[in-house]
């Protein structure tokens, strides 16, 4: 089947209604629950099959993620989808106000290789709960992740609804041809601009998750025995590739030495002496990313790491030193186990550099002087904050995850992730009250300064109940009984 055909197909079941159906989208929900609970084993084998990922960091940032995010999400559906009652200001205070979350149609969700099943399924489970139907294209950079979502989801989710394709750049270039209702794309900056440009063709709305080179501040009053154990956690787990991570680290030459001294130990006591033996450290994806990465390492000062094997596509935890903005290191998203440090005097300097360049997907700081953190909070920009840690911000579901800039546009996880693939159609309605009638008939020609005057008082922006405009109603024949139950109903809905 051609993807015209497979896009026609989805977008005839939408048009059914039959993804509108709140017991509908649940059941899916449900069956979506029981494919990750059923295959969380063979989940944990493809990971490691791609990226050679421990059992640990398969569970704890794919397959835990998906499952407590998709259960967040059956615990609280039947609430987000009701209609919002946003306040009403005077003039509608006999109304009826409404913001209704209609599905956009037909999705199209592109995931990502480092986290090729997080990052594909928590968004394809929003777009369900959302009342969408999903094409789904996993990255066929990561080849088990991939085959097991197109060969599992069919099994549990309805066919007419909700379709897997595979494939690598062609395929997607083919796909982005066809007309989807709103595109959700996670990967580089790269490819988000062909994303981009593709849906400005039809105008389609998108989130596109990018990335960019997360800054990581250090000062001296952190405490550089705990922050060297996050920083370096939040920078080699999955081998670097990860969109979050700290790409480099701003600090002083005295606050870089005692990092260096903790880092030696740290390392050590997580990976062993010889890191290439070590169960816990995953591999780069393939032979492209890691000769792109040793590349990098070519006449740099390398205080801590640089081993390398291009079979096992492995480089070891590697810190450098010495580097300079210029450096090849320093224009990229480095996604790998490459950790540069770029020595700065103070804040200020930090700043300086940080705002010198895109803004970043996460900003994370360092210190325990609040005057400092404030700095950074409203002096810089980017897509997400942490102070004194390092990926935990990700797991906040109470939190938006998303870029600016460079770094992305729109955000999800959480409610977020449904408010992504919903258009908040806003709705007023009105009735045939003649007291509603008498009130509204002020608008009508022919026009007089006393109706001016009478809509403008009704019209004005107020804070609490002020029913000063009530001799206005008087002086337009409503009547005193009118008036009075007017001023009733105006008390109890302002209220």
């Amino acid at each position: 089947m051609s993807f015209s055909d497979i896009v026609q197909q989805l977008r005839t079941t939408f048009n059914s209604g039959k993804t509108r159906d709140v017991d509908f989208r649940l059941n899916q929900l449900k069956a979506l629950l029981r494919c990750y609970e059923e295959n969380t084993a063979e989940m944990a084998n493809v990971l490691a099959a791609d990226l050679r990922k421990h059992k640990q960091e398969a569970h704890l940032l794919e397959i835990e993620f998906i499952l407590n995010d998709l259960r967040n999400t059956l615990y609280n559906l039947r609430e987000w989808v009701k209609p919002e009652k946003p306040e009403k200001s005077l003039v509608n205070v006999m109304d009826g106000v409404y913001i209704y979350k209609d599905p956009y149609g037909v999705v199209l969700v592109i995931g990502a290789w480092n986290y090729p099943l997080q990052l594909t399924l928590v968004p394809v489970a929003a777009a369900i709960a959302a009342g969408n139907c999903v094409v789904i294209k996993p990255s066929e950079v990561a080849p088990a992740s991939a085959k097991f979502i197109a060969e599992t989801l069919p099994k549990y989710l309805s066919q007419d609804c909700y379709r897997v394709v595979t494939g690598g750049p062609k395929e997607t270039s083919e796909l982005l041809k066809e007309k989807f209702d709103y595109v959700f794309y996670t990967g580089s900056g790269r490819v988000g601009k062909i994303i981009h440009q593709a849906c400005s063709e039809n105008l389609t709305p998108c989130t596109l998750e990018l990335g960019g080179k997360s800054p990581c501040y250090l000062d001296g009053t952190a405490n550089i025995a705990i922050a060297a154990r996050r920083i370096l956690w939040g920078k080699f787990i999955n081998a670097g590739q990860t969109c979050i991570a700290p790409d480099y680290i701003l600090c002083s030459k005295q606050v870089q030495k005692q990092f260096l001294e903790e880092a030696r130990k740290v390392l050590n006591e997580w990976y062993g002496a010889n890191p290439k033996d070590s169960p816990d450290l995953c591999r780069i994806i393939n032979q492209n990313h890691f000769q792109r990465l040793t590349s990098l390492l070519k006449g740099a000062n390398v205080a801590i790491g640089g081993e390398t094997d291009l079979q096992d596509r492995y480089i070891s935890p590697t810190i450098l030193i010495d580097v300079k903005s210029t450096d090849p290191v320093m224009q990229d998203e480095i996604f790998g186990p490459i950790l540069p440090i770029l020595n700065v005097d103070n804040a200020y300097d930090a700043i300086k550099f940080i705002n010198s360049r895109p803004p970043p997907l996460v900003m994370y700081i360092f210190t325990l002087d609040t005057k400092i953190q404030e700095l950074f909070v409203t002096g810089t920009r980017s897509g997400s904050m942490c102070l004194n840690d390092t990926i935990m911000q990700y797991a906040v579901e109470a939190l938006p995850f998303g870029g600016v800039g460079p770094s992305g546009m729109g955000s999800y996880h959480g409610k977020y992730s449904f408010d992504t693939f919903v258009h908040k159609k806003s709705c007023l309605t009105k009735d045939f009250n003649p007291i509603g009638e008498k009130l509204a008939a002020s608008r009508y020609p022919p026009y007089s300064e006393s109706k001016l005057s009478f809509l403008s008082t009704l019209l004005k922006k107020r804070q609490g109940i002020n029913l000063h405009f009530l001799p206005y109603l008087l002086m337009f024949g409503i009547g005193v009984a009118s008036t009075l139950v007017v001023s009733t109903i105006l008390k109890r809905r302002l209220q």
